[in-house]
């Protein structure tokens, strides 16, 4: 039982009134309350992510829109805050140690605190639960945003890289080497006993990544497509210029796009982030509030 001693202080006739030698915190119950969290937390998380696969569709025109499965997403993770830390306080609240001789604004205090110490040890145990994980996923949405911010910058060493294989001749450099290397006339067009068109592939990645070509490339090109494609020396060089600036166009295009696509995934990444703590600061409440409530109810029985 505890008794009233005097302080220092007795003499100024200001009794101290002895603490309790039992802690006021039910740690029982708040680690209890932050297991049942961090359960029902997952559950929600999963049942959430199979309804998520249940919208979405790779046909065309089925299935959700990438708003509605964003809008759904935040909504489900307001959702599972609210339930998960509502049960779990609501719980702690009921198995909590029962106070005698304490106040009824001390009992509300204390079964607040224990509300918000299970929001808080279960948030601790999943950061370092689940830290590598979400670790991971900060770091690889920070690298490409990195990445697609660089994109178009980068986009012609990509190309210096690929220059030598066979799929530059598809969609990527190969388009401009047969603009270059086309006849005037096909039906007149001179015996190809070579095979430029990686080389010339390789001299334009090189100008889009110096951003011009050399003055001896420039003369070996002109002579090639010239020998090529039967031009003159004047037709080879508007030739050259007009295929230089078209790629240079699609370079600047590409790192457009690039940046583009960068600032969109750096808007949805802090959207997600405000509205993911939001929904942190909604469940430290519920928690709270539930333990309160559970206490409440426990005083009535």
């Amino acid at each position: 039982m505890a008794t009233t001693q005097f302080g220092s202080d007795a003499g100024l006739g200001t009794p101290a009134v002895a603490e309790s030698s039992h802690s006021a915190v039910s740690w029982g119950a708040v680690i209890g309350g932050a297991v049942i969290a961090a359960a029902m937390t997952v559950t929600l998380l999963v049942g959430g992510t199979g309804l998520g696969f249940m919208a979405i569709s790779p046909w065309n025109n089925d299935g959700a829109s990438g708003t509605t499965i964003a809008i759904g997403t935040i909504v489900w993770l307001f959702l599972t805050q609210i339930i998960a830390y509502g049960m779990a306080g609501y719980i702690t609240g009921r198995l909590r140690t029962n106070w005698t001789g304490v106040h009824g604004d001390e009992v509300h205090f204390r079964d607040t605190a224990h509300g918000f110490l299970v929001w808080a040890v279960s948030a601790v145990v999943s950061v370092f639960l689940l830290g590598s994980g979400v670790a991971s996923l900060v770091s690889g949405t920070a690298q490409a945003g990195a990445n697609l911010a660089g994109a178009g910058v980068g986009a012609a060493s990509a190309v210096v890289g690929q220059a030598g294989k066979d799929q530059m001749q598809g969609p990527g450099l190969g388009y401009f080497t047969d603009s270059l290397l086309r006849p005037a006339d096909p039906a007149n067009a001179p015996a190809q006993t070579a095979n430029p068109e990686r080389e010339v592939s390789r001299i334009l990645a090189r100008s889009l990544a110096e951003g011009q070509v050399s003055q001896q490339d420039q003369d070996y090109l002109l002579k090639l497509i010239a020998n090529r494609s039967g031009l003159t020396p004047e037709q080879a060089k508007e030739r050259l210029d007009s295929v230089q600036q078209q790629a240079k166009e699609a370079a600047e295009k590409l790192e457009q796009q690039a940046r583009e696509a960068a600032d969109a995934a750096r808007k949805a990444a802090a959207a997600f982030a405000l509205w993911a703590f939001a929904s942190l600061l909604v469940g430290a409440f519920v928690a709270s509030l539930a333990a309160t409530i559970g206490g409440r109810a426990r005083l009535k029985l």
